[in-house]
């Protein structure tokens, strides 16, 4: 009698924790499925992610996938992939490659999923890495070495920080295939470091570092160019101005 009673209380016990395991799992998976429906998928996780890869391997920027992802997010919902699309519009300029009945289209887009705050976020978002090389610079005056930030949430004004200034460049300038090339050289798993750039008669020796945002990717880049016809025909010409170079560190 006890022993029957013991098992059935052991029974009892161990449906309950089943029972209780399965309701758990449930409203996990309820949850998470809550969660997507109100933020929503990558983007990438989309047959239209609006990049193909090129012959030479390489992202590109396709217009016909960034038009079919448009539509979609305008009949349907999804607050992260759709702002995804839009920062990647700005990126590429994409309101200039619309035709004027699609340009329409892409307004009523951007005002449905708040596009300006993703350029005011991604500022914001940028903030400390503004005080960091100002900070920098300023850490190293008449160097010949210029350090810059670019937002490149906005190409066609992407200079919005620029500290010692050795290669004529003026605060909201524009690139023009930065974005990309960096873009490429992720894809590679390759840094742009120490290369060569050359501006008239003038040489510098260069590093980029790209700055990520979760979500979003490549968001902005520190450059740090260093002029090498200053410091080959200017400062190594005599020890008192190497002792003054080294005096500015």
């Amino acid at each position: 009698m006890i022993k029957g009673l013991s098992g059935d209380v052991t029974v009892n016990i161990i449906a309950s924790i089943i029972a209780s395991l399965v309701l758990l799992a449930a409203g996990f998976l309820w949850g998470k499925y809550k969660e997507r429906r109100k933020y929503g998928r990558n983007l990438e996780d989309y047959d239209f992610y609006p990049f193909t890869i090129n012959r030479e391997n390489f992202p590109e920027f396709n217009l016909k996938d960034f038009r079919l992802g448009m539509h979609y997010f305008l009949k349907n919902n999804d607050y992260t992939a759709a702002r995804q699309l839009i920062f990647i519009g700005e990126q590429n300029n994409v309101r200039a490659q619309l035709e004027p009945s699609e340009q329409k289209v892409y307004a009523r887009l951007y005002d449905k999923y708040d596009g300006k705050k993703i350029a005011d976020d991604t500022t914001e978002y940028l903030e400390n890495y503004v005080r960091i090389v100002r900070l920098i610079g300023k850490s190293f005056p008449n160097s010949g070495i210029e350090i810059l930030l670019h937002n490149l949430a906005d190409p066609s004004h992407s200079l919005i920080v620029l500290e010692n200034n050795v290669t004529g460049r003026h605060l909201r300038d524009g690139t023009t295939n930065l974005l990309i090339d960096l873009k490429k050289r992720q894809l590679q798993h390759e840094d742009k470091l120490n290369y060569e750039l050359e501006i008239g008669s003038r040489k510098f020796k260069c590093t980029t570092i790209p700055i990520l945002r979760k979500d979003f990717g490549i968001v902005g880049a520190i450059c740090i160019n260093i002029d090498a016809n200053y410091l080959t025909d200017e400062v190594m010409q005599s020890k008192e101005r190497i002792e003054a170079w080294f005096k500015n560190f």
